[in-house]
């Protein structure tokens, strides 16, 4: 497994996350994007976990250096995907954007490469009939924020092979992770739920039940939850969530509804901590 050639298309949040793990499990990585701003942040990004990780001593010197010389940086697809045994997609979970990036790397990545799309709604055997290899297709639906979340959730297409399914569960074992392997169902295990609870408190905030901070601070006291389900979606992104809702809605019914707030909130722009401002405002403190 070690030195294995890995690709992940998207330097957004969670592809910038996957890559730096992958850099720490040994791999060597091409992070992929059309834009060159996104790459610089990214690398901005990343360079500053390095940095937290030698600060707290999670990671030497050397450890670092030697994942630091692991990365790459790359604008051209054709070009990143050609050598590589495993790619990773990370891009928006649009339909037509994923279309586009499985059409594109099929054509030009080795027989042999394993396809996985970091989605955490989107049907793996789908996606597996954009290639002519549906049977190394697969799900891998990391967390946010990537470097800190310890699963990953491999969900098998119907045409998923045993050997594929095998490898990529080796990838994230190598990431430091901890797996599951499900079969495909739309939401898989834990967006069903997350997407649910997270509706829910919409809900409730649109029916004046109480405040953001005391709905929070309810689930996390009560239910035992690290997050409240505002301080999350703000993390994930308002917008996320209302495409995994929708998504949801159109294929298991009428509890998937997304509430009218949340389609309001990403109508006006508060779309989580990524812009500053979702369910709470991060403008004034420094995030």
């Amino acid at each position: 497994m070690k030195g294995h050639q890995l690709t992940v298309i998207g330097a957004g949040v969670m592809g910038r996350g996957i890559a730096y793990v992958g850099v720490l499990g040994g791999f060597s990585v091409n992070l992929v994007d059309v834009s060159e701003e996104a790459l610089q942040n990214a690398q901005q990004e990343i360079e500053k976990n390095f940095e937290k990780g030698l600060s707290r001593g999670k990671l030497t010197d050397e450890e670092a250096k030697r994942a630091r010389a692991q990365l790459n940086l790359i604008t051209n697809m054709d070009d990143a995907a050609k050598e590589s045994d495993i790619i990773i997609e990370a891009v928006p979970e649009r339909k037509e954007l994923k279309k586009s990036v499985f059409e594109t790397i099929d054509r030009v990545a080795p027989k042999k490469c394993i396809f996985a799309t970091n989605t955490s709604t989107m049907s793996p055997t789908e996606i597996g009939s954009y290639t002519n290899r549906p049977s190394s297709v697969i799900a891998m639906h990391f967390f946010n924020p990537v470097h800190k979340m310890p699963l990953v959730e491999i969900i098998r297409g119907l045409e998923t092979s045993d050997e594929t399914a095998d490898f990529v569960e080796q990838v994230a074992k190598r990431m430091g992770k901890e797996t599951v392997v499900v079969n495909e169902f739309p939401g898989f295990v834990t967006s069903r739920i997350s997407c649910l609870v997270g509706n829910e408190a919409f809900y409730m905030l649109q029916e004046g039940l109480g405040t953001p901070e005391d709905i929070d601070k309810a689930i996390k006291l009560g239910l035992n939850y690290p997050m409240g389900p505002f301080e999350l979606v703000d993390l994930v992104g308002l917008d996320t969530r209302l495409n995994n809702l929708r998504y949801l809605h159109n294929t298991l019914g009428e509890k998937y509804r997304p509430a009218p707030l949340l389609e309001q909130y990403v109508k006006s722009g508060r779309i989580g901590r990524k812009v500053g401002i979702g369910v709470y405002d991060y403008r004034d403190n420094g995030e």
